[in-house]
């Protein structure tokens, strides 16, 4: 993973006609501008394809939240008014556009400030592979939030270990990016704060044991980047609040409790504590401690749940926050075992297209509501025919995505071995995203495809971008040592 520069090859090893081609570098202002002007519209090609951006299930809660101001308790307020303020109403295409541009913009900045004679060629080489053997492009070109999951990673790490490198303005846009990115879903708070968190123990053991020469990554950028994303979250929330006449104008989430009461009560904890705290409250979940779902998502997403008839998301909050407590405090091991054991699931399921189906039930009267003139255009997508297959998709996103992960390991056992934590730093960091990604998801919502899948294409972006590399030098060592 080094930047230095490779010693010339054999001609008949780096003859090849792309090769003879001007380098331009990403470090020059004409290839960094090149590249991401190119690769907007490289990532967008499967959206292209199927004919309209791809939308999910809550895509419409963040077109209602968005477009009238309705308090969607369970979404983002800040991904809401991206979409409003990226004319989703002229055009969803504008909303994937704007983050195609966001993603090829951290993307190349990442590559510019650890790998800067990065060519232009190298970066469209890069973004044509990531666009067809990972879920990338599934991602950028859907009307969800989850693109930003890589975004705010690879924004992160060159801020905290690359900022010299990155200089002021760029340093600029990519807290901004990353903040954006962060604000848009709330497992991204809580995802990026565990990053953060992690850079500063790094620094302080730096500072402890400075004999081993420990890597003192910048904590401060990182930590800036985190808190616009939580004071968007709570400019967004006020915001609503203001609008709905809401007794409460600031706050940060008030549908955690609920998630995570849903996660418990599918691991049967929250029966228990029914059980326990119905004699002395009236709660008005206790009429249901004998039926509960037996799932979470059965609980949040099914039409005969009680969650429905006690007021779903504006239900009673101070009962979910009551259940959660107690499920902790008395029944610690059994609230979470099966969270970490979901989370370690969660790290594994990487499988693109979960969720990517007909939506036209729930979105049809949303788009008749809001965006007439572009419904025809979505009924005659490939996803509202339900023409789309992914068994075939994922012959090769899965083990690539998997197999990308495995070679970051190995980079990093290596480097830990030979003490080169300099070297150690980027498979670490890319590797403990991953895990916290993992471990938020799993903990609070449950494992679900799409929550890995959405981050598990950047262990191939640092594959891709180091390759040549890692060829070039076993190539060159029996040509030096003479063999």
């Amino acid at each position: 993973m080094s930047d230095s520069p490779a010693r010339a090859l054999p001609a008949g090893l780096t003859g090849l006609a792309w090769q003879r081609l001007p380098a331009l570098p990403v470090s020059e202002l004409a290839g960094e501008l090149a590249a991401i002007l190119l690769l907007t519209p490289m990532f967008l090609f499967v959206a292209a394809w199927n004919g309209y951006p791809f939308l999910f299930f809550d895509s419409g809660a963040y077109v209602l939240e968005g477009f009238a101001k309705v308090f969607v308790p369970e979404r983002s307020p800040v991904y809401s008014l991206f979409i409003q303020y990226a004319e989703g109403r002229e055009s969803l295409w504008y909303v994937a556009i704007a983050q195609s541009l966001m993603t090829a913009a951290v993307i190349v900045e990442f590559a510019r400030a650890l790998w800067p004679r990065t060519s232009f060629w190298l970066m469209l080489r890069t973004g044509a592979a990531l666009s067809i053997l990972t879920s990338i492009s599934w991602f950028v070109g859907q009307i969800e939030p989850d693109c930003f999951t890589a975004v705010l990673l690879l924004a992160m790490y060159p801020l905290a270990f690359r900022l010299e490198k990155v200089g002021f303005l760029r340093a600029l846009l990519l807290i901004a990016i990353g903040g954006i990115a962060i604000g848009c879903h709330p497992s991204h708070l809580g995802t990026s704060s565990g990053l953060v968190l992690c850079l500063l123990a790094l620094r302080i053991a730096a500072m402890i044991w400075k004999d081993l020469r420990l890597p003192r990554p910048n904590v401060l950028t990182p930590a800036l980047m985190v808190a616009m994303g939580l004071g968007l979250v709570m400019g967004a929330n006020h915001m609503i609040a203001v609008h709905n006449k809401m007794p409460e104008k600031w706050f940060v989430s008030r549908s955690g409790s609920f998630f995570l009461a849903a996660r418990l009560m599918g691991d049967g904890v929250v029966k228990k504590t029914l059980y326990d705290l119905c004699p002395a409250h009236k709660l008005l979940l206790c009429p249901y401690k004998d039926n509960l779902p037996k799932t979470a998502d059965n609980f949040l997403w099914g039409p005969e749940s009680p969650f429905n008839k006690i007021g779903r998301f504006y239900g009673p909050k101070e009962e979910y926050d009551l259940i959660v407590r107690h499920s902790l405090t008395h029944y610690p091991l059994q609230s979470l075992l099966p969270g970490l054991g979901g989370s370690l699931r969660q790290y594994f399921m990487v499988r693109t297209g979960d969720g990517v189906e007909p939506q036209e039930w729930v979105l049809g009267p949303l788009f008749r509501g809001f965006m007439p003139g572009q419904y025809k255009d979505y009924l005659n997508a490939h996803q509202q025919r339900g023409v789309l297959r992914f068994p075939a998709v994922n012959v090769v996103h899965v083990p690539l995505a998997l197999a990308a992960q495995l070679w970051l390991a190995t980079v990093l056992w290596r480097a830990i071995r030979r003490r080169r934590w300099n070297l150690g730093t980027l498979p670490a960091f890319i590797l403990v995203g991953l895990l916290g990604n993992a471990m938020v998801c799993g903990l609070f919502s449950g494992p679900h495809d799409r929550y890995q899948s959405r981050i598990a294409w950047v262990p191939c972006l640092i594959v891709l971008l180091t390759a040549r590399q890692s060829v070039e030098r076993a190539l060159r060592r029996p040509i030096e040592s003479g063999t």
